[in-house]
């Protein structure tokens, strides 16, 4: 089909929009947006909007980029970015339940889920097939690796790890099992992700550390042990922790 603009929805010259696309009565995507193909905006959505900054110039060039076949559901904002030149981007097949929000400069992979009302600060970086339940809460300049399940109503101010579980205040309650069967994860890899979680976590020592001797350690044959470690190698903030793992810290 072409791509659609329903009555009463804005969409301002400037505003770049994909084939396909169905824009919905009442949603507004500004002159700072790039739709890719097939992108679906529900109601009352506000895309390319300024960003919640006090110190932002709103003469300045930034954007916000939509990967194709994306799902934005009623009352979504996505602020465009506080940078000249920068964007706020969401990767493809994403799907944004209502009233969630994606601040300044976030950059999320594809095929990520976001249900309602949770919240993304300014520049928070989100991995392939990561799940946030309702009402979660993401700390700004966080990182959140690939196919992490962040549970209702958590609140995450520490980066998370790539194929975890985290819940409350950023307690990392184990690797997300189901998540891995589903995309389809081989045994062999989900064992050598197990063996990785429990040597990260329950390994006394700093956690960046532990986490680089294990990758010099062995050969870790799967590649998504080897991404595991190599999250705990970047970044500025510290990171959730597995309750057992930081009470034994507590207990030295």
């Amino acid at each position: 089909m072409a791509t659609q603009i329903h009555p009463t929805a804005i969409v301002e010259a400037g505003a770049v929009l994909g084939p396909d696309c169905e824009i919905q009565a009442y949603a507004v995507v500004t002159r700072h947006v790039t739709l890719g193909a097939r992108v679906v905006v529900h109601p009352f959505a506000v895309l390319g909007g300024d960003p919640q900054y006090l110190k932002f110039d709103r003469a300045t060039a930034s954007r916000v980029e939509i990967g194709a076949g994306t799902v934005i559901r009623e009352h979504v904002t996505i602020n465009r970015s506080i940078q000249s030149g920068g964007a706020t981007r969401v990767g493809e097949n994403c799907f944004l339940m209502a009233s969630t929000h994606l601040a300044h400069d976030c950059l999320l992979g594809s095929n990520v889920v976001l249900a309602n009302a949770a919240l993304l600060a300014g520049h928070v970086e989100v991995g392939d097939h990561t799940f946030f339940g309702g009402g979660a809460a993401v700390h700004q300049f966080c990182r959140i690796g690939e196919g992490v399940m962040v549970a209702g109503h958590a609140s995450i101010t520490r980066d998370v790890a790539p194929f975890l579980m985290v819940a409350e205040r950023d307690d990392v309650i184990g690797l997300n099992a189901v998540g891995l069967k589903r995309r389809g994860f081989s045994r062999a890899a989900i064992a050598e992700l197990k063996s990785a979680y429990h040597a990260v976590f329950f390994t006394p020592g700093n956690i960046r550390d532990v986490a680089a001797a294990q990758l010099a350690a062995q050969a870790w044959e799967s590649a998504e042990a080897r991404r595991f470690l190599e999250f705990f190698a970047a970044g500025k903030r510290s990171f959730a922790r597995a309750r057992r793992a930081e009470a034994a810290e507590a207990s030295e």
